[in-house]
């Protein structure tokens, strides 16, 4: 079993918090994480897809009391939102009472409703974490320090960067099965996640722009462009954008809005979080096939700003940056603290800096300038820029 690098965090969060948020979209693995998380606890789980679980909290303030001295665990927490202002409810009165504080861990599916139901209730009660699908660190336990050793480090990030992280797509025994997994999935999603979260959302004009982000992976949002597309109007394009956000399938990198005095782009770039499902939405089922592919550049991109957020400190801001001047940098990241992070991302073993990565270096003075390929060695390139393998990187941001 892969150890997935947020039960530290969780733990940790569980300890300090009478609350803890687990967040992520189905099928990434907080069940298994939260179980193996609560393991030096006694913990009672509840599954509120369950009929027999939810039946136990028909009286849920009556039945949460009796379970004073256990961690609770609410799986699908939206499908109960009611249960939010008892748990407030039975905290404060622990707090009053001077008990021992007690434990709840709710996991959700989406990120838009579980936020703003536990925001409202649980304001100062409750931490939040977010679940990602595998990065290349959590399927890579060994750094590459032999060529023998590379070359699996290599097949390994290649195998992720085609199936993606989500556990039973990476695990699946064949390419194949997990190109099915993915697309049942995605299917899954469209017959049952939207109307569960927006009902009067057609999925099949939803499943229609899917496709076209797929197609524009990194690319500006042009929301008119994108409703003409697919036959509906703005407003609820908009709404459909908003929805795959949510529900942390799809990810808006804003532009740079610091003051440079420059004329900067100010759409957002947008991109499939999962590479693997971009694939799928794309057809593309081998890895022969997406070397070949014209969306071969923009697949990495995806992939590389993926696994680098994945293990960016907390209140770390991510950015990307264009000028009309030509000055262009895939990803900045300014890290607690306020240093900046100049990243370039390139799908190439002779990576070397563009034009517009060297403008905007001469912009951000005292910026740390990174040239992420596929390699794994790092050395400088042309001016000050550091080229570095992804999992470096990682380890740099960790």
């Amino acid at each position: 079993m892969l150890i997935r690098h947020a039960l530290p965090l969780l733990s940790a969060q569980l300890e300090e918090n009478p609350a803890v948020a687990l967040l992520g979209p189905r099928q990434v693995g907080k069940t298994t994480l939260a179980l193996q998380a609560a393991e030096h606890h006694q913990a009672l789980y509840l599954d509120l897809e369950s009929t027999i679980d939810r039946a136990r909290l028909d009286e849920p303030e009556a039945f949460l009391e009796s379970q004073q001295d256990r961690l609770v665990i609410l799986d699908e927490i939206h499908r109960m939102p009611g249960v939010f202002p008892v748990l407030r409810g039975l905290i404060d009165r622990g707090r009053r009472k001077g008990r021992r504080v007690r434990r709840f861990l709710v996991l959700g599916s989406a990120s838009l409703e579980l936020l703003k139901q536990s925001g409202e209730t649980l304001a100062g009660r409750i931490s939040y974490l977010e679940l990602q699908p595998f990065n290349v660190a959590e399927v890579s336990a060994k750094p590459a320090t032999t060529r023998a050793v590379s070359h699996d480090a290599h097949r390994t990030l290649e195998k992720l960067w085609l199936r993606g992280g989500f556990p039973e797509s990476y695990l699946a025994s064949s390419d194949q099965l997990s190109l099915r997994w993915r697309l049942n999935f995605i299917r899954s999603y469209l017959e049952r996640e939207v109307l569960q979260f927006s009902p009067r959302l057609a999925s099949e004009s939803l499943a229609l722009l899917w496709r076209l982000l797929a197609t524009q992976q990194g690319g500006l949002v042009n929301v008119a462009n994108l409703s003409r597309s697919i036959s509906i109007d703005v407003k609820t394009t908009q709404r459909y954008l908003d929805l795959l956000v949510g529900l942390m399938l799809l990810r808006r990198l804003p532009p740079w809005s610091g003051n440079l005095g420059k004329r900067l782009v100010r759409s957002p770039k947008l991109y499939i979080r999962d590479s693997g499902l971009l694939h799928a939405l794309l057809g593309i089922t081998r890895s022969e096939e997406l070397a070949q592919s014209v969306m071969v550049g923009a697949s990495w991109e995806g992939f590389v700003v993926d696994n680098l957020l994945s293990v960016s400190p907390e209140n770390t801001q991510a950015f990307f940056y264009r000028s009309s001047g030509g000055a262009e940098v895939d990803l900045i990241l300014q890290r607690p603290g306020g240093a900046v992070w100049m990243i370039e991302i390139k799908r190439s073993l002779a990576p070397s800096p563009s034009r517009g990565f060297q403008l905007a270096s001469g912009e951000f003075g005292g910026a740390k300038r990174f040239l992420v390929y596929p390699g794994d060695e790092s050395f400088p390139v042309r001016s000050g820029v550091q080229a570095i393998g992804l999992r470096e990187l990682m380890a740099l941001l960790k």
